[in-house]
């Protein structure tokens, strides 16, 4: 029989390899998944692999296939170093609309077009990777006690999360 010591021991190194094991495979499956994407209470992202340039032409590129149009660009590094003459990491915002869908969002709500066009980002991290990410409409229409609007929200979600995944 094995004694009190000898059971914590193999008990001991039981856990300690059930754990080993599952960090590593946890580590491996997340370098997989490095072209997943990440979501947080308010957006959704990727990291991809494309150019700074290249990624702007692409996410443009699957907008238009969701039925989306870029009405505004705002190159935030030319903005800043116009305005402060500081130096800024490539960002810029682009403000996609789906017409049809913002259509029935103002008349399901008046004033919803203050939360108008849904943003989506596409800048260079500090790894010096491009990330592509957009807002999580349903997030930005909590605010909004509407039924109507969270339908509308739900798709917008899925039309720009497919936009994302696809990069």
């Amino acid at each position: 029989m094995l004694s009190l010591n000898k059971k914590w021991f193999i008990g001991t190194v039981i856990v300690i390899a059930t754990l080993f094991v599952s960090l590593t495979l946890f580590g491996q499956d997340q370098t997989k998944k490095n072209d997943s994407i990440k979501q947080t209470k308010y957006e959704f992202s990727k990291v991809v692999n494309l150019g700074y340039d290249e990624a702007i032409e692409k996410v443009t590129e699957e907008l238009k296939k969701e039925g989306f149009g870029v009405l505004t660009e705002i190159d935030v590094k030319t903005t800043l170093k116009k305005k402060l003459n500081v130096e800024f990491k490539p960002y810029k915002i682009l403000g996609v609309c789906n017409p049809p869908f913002a259509y029935k969002a103002l008349q399901s709500e008046e004033q919803i077009g203050l939360m108008l066009p849904c943003n989506v980002i596409v800048y260079v991290n500090n790894n010096s990777e491009t990330v592509v990410a957009a807002i999580n409409p349903i997030a930005s229409m909590q605010a909004v006690k509407n039924d109507k609007l969270a339908e509308i929200a739900a798709t917008i979600q899925g039309k720009l999360k497919k936009v994302i995944d696809s990069l």
